[in-house]
C-alpha cells in the first residue's frame, strides 16, 4: 500500500498485521499438509490446526471443541442460522432485525421459503432495538435469535448481553454477528451468555479465508457442507490451517490490545467528527452517539452523491466506502439507512470512515484538509449555471484539455 494513502476503510477489511504473516511463515514447514491425514507430516499438521484452535478458544474464553473453522464470516452465519434451523419443525419461529448484514438476512429468507416462520424487527433512529420489544417477539415456537454485536455500516452497538439473558430464559438458542467486534469489544462468550458467535480473521488484521463460528457446547447444529467430515463432523472440507494460525495470532493481539486501541481509535474518530462538523455545512452523524464502534464514522452530506464522494476522496489519497463492501456495485439504497429511516436526501450522500489500529492522527488532520474542499466542489453547481461568466463550454473546453 502506498504509505502517502490513508485507508480508512477498515470495516471492509484490515491490513495483515507483520506478527500475523510472521507466524503463518513460521507455520510453512508443517502447514502445508493434511490435518486429516494419518502419517508424521499429517499429525504435525494436525497438532498445529489443533493448537490454533485452542488459543482462538481462549482468547473467547471458550471450550476447544467449541470452535469450528470456516472459510469467512459469511459461511459461519449461514451454519449459524441454517445449521440450527435444520433440526426445527415446520412452523418453528426465528428474529432478527432489519439491519442485520446480508449474511443474516439471506439465510433468514431462505429459512422462510423452507416453512420457518420470522420476524424481522424493526430499530430505532440510532439503529437499536429494545429489549423489550426484543422479549415480545419471542414465542414458544421460536427456535432461534440472531442479532448482531455491532452494524457493519453504522457502527451502533447491540445490549448482546442482556438480549442474550431474555433468549436463555425463553430457551431460544441465541446467535451474534460479531464480526465487526474483536479489535474493539469483549468478545468472551461466557461473560457475553450467547451460544453462537461468528467471526472473520480478516476483519481484525488477519488474513482472508478463514473465518470461525463459536457453538456452545450442547446446542445442536448441523452441517450446512457435507462429505469430508472435518470438524467434527459439522463442517466438511481441508482447514486452511496456514490461516487458522494466523486468525489464533490476530484474535491475541486484538484481544491484548483492545483497551488501549479502543480509547486511541476513539479520540481519532471524534476528532474526525468534530473537524467536518466545524469544517463542512450541512452534514449528519448516522447511528448511535455513544453506543457506537469507537472505529466506526458513518456521515451524510447533503447535496453530494455518496459513489462522487467516494471516487473525489479515492483520488485525492483517502479511501473510505459507501457502504457494506458486500454490496459494492449495487445501486440499491443502504436496507441499513433504510431500516433507520433516514430521509432519501440524507441515504444519497453517505460515507463510512472506519479507522483502524494502525491510524493516526497526522491522517485524520490530512483528511480534515481534504475533505471539505472535495465536498464544497461537489456542492458546486456547473460553471454554467454560477452566473460568474463562465460557460458550459468554456469550463467543457477547460476540462478537456486537462484530460
Amino acid at each position: 500500500m502506498n504509505s502517502e494513502r490513508i485507508y480508512l476503510d477498515n470495516a471492509a477489511t484490515t491490513p495483515l498485521r507483520a506478527e500475523v504473516a510472521q507466524a503463518m511463515r513460521e507455520a510453512l514447514p508443517d502447514g502445508n499438509y493434511n490435518p486429516s491425514s494419518l502419517h508424521a507430516e499429517g499429525r504435525r499438521a494436525r497438532a498445529l490446526l489443533e493448537s490454533a484452535r485452542e488459543r482462538i478458544a481462549a482468547s473467547l474464553g471458550a471450550l476447544r471443541n467449541e470452535v469450528i473453522f470456516t472459510s469467512c464470516g459469511t459461511e459461519a452465519n449461514n451454519q449459524a442460522l441454517l445449521g440450527v434451523a435444520q433440526w426445527a419443525p415446520r412452523g418453528a419461529h426465528v428474529v432478527t432485525t432489519a439491519i442485520e448484514h446480508r449474511a443474516v438476512l439471506a439465510p433468514i429468507a431462505r429459512l422462510r421459503e423452507q416453512g420457518i416462520e420470522a420476524t424481522i424487527l424493526p430499530v430505532a433512529s440510532n439503529g437499536q432495538i429494545e429489549p423489550s420489544q426484543f422479549a415480545a417477539a419471542l414465542r414458544p415456537q421460536t427456535v432461534l435469535a440472531s442479532v448482531g454485536y455491532a452494524n457493519n455500516e453504522v457502527g451502533t452497538l447491540q445490549p448482546i448481553a442482556e438480549l442474550a439473558a431474555i433468549a436463555r430464559g425463553r430457551g431460544v438458542t441465541f446467535h451474534t454477528d460479531a464480526i465487526q467486534a474483536p479489535s474493539w469489544l469483549p468478545v468472551q462468550v461466557r461473560e457475553l451468555g450467547i451460544d453462537l458467535l461468528s467471526l472473520s480473521a480478516h476483519k481484525f488484521n488477519g488474513p482472508k479465508g478463514i473465518g470461525v463460528l463459536y457453538v456452545r457446547h450442547g446446542v445442536p447444529i448441523a452441517p450446512i457442507l457435507y462429505g469430508g467430515g472435518q470438524e467434527g463432523g459439522r463442517r466438511s472440507g481441508t482447514q486452511n490451517l496456514l490461516a487458522a494460525v494466523g486468525m489464533a495470532r490476530a484474535l491475541e493481539l486484538a484481544c491484548a490490545e483492545r483497551e488501549s486501541q479502543s480509547r486511541r481509535v476513539r479520540a481519532l474518530r471524534d476528532r474526525l467528527a468534530a473537524g467536518i462538523r466545524s469544517a463542512v455545512p450541512d452534514v449528519r452523524i448516522n447511528g448511535a452517539t455513544k453506543q457506537r464502534l469507537p472505529n466506526n464514522l458513518h456521515v451524510s452530506f447533503a447535496g453530494v452523491d455518496s459513489a462522487a464522494l467516494l471516487i473525489a476522496l479515492d483520488l485525492a489519497g483517502v479511501s473510505v466506502s459507501a457502504g457494506s463492501a458486500c454490496a459494492s456495485g449495487s445501486l440499491e439504497p443502504s436496507h441499513v439507512l433504510q431500516a433507520l429511516r433516514i430521509e432519501t436526501r440524507w441515504q444519497s450522500g453517505a460515507i463510512r470512515f472506519s479507522l483502524g489500529t494502525a491510524t493516526s492522527q497526522s491522517e485524520i488532520d490530512r483528511v480534515l484538509q481534504i475533505l471539505p474542499q472535495v465536498a464544497g466542489e461537489l456542492r458546486r453547481p456547473p460553471a454554467g449555471e454560477r452566473g460568474d461568466g463562465q460557460t458550459q463550454k468554456t469550463n467543457g473546453a477547460r476540462l478537456g484539455a486537462e484530460a
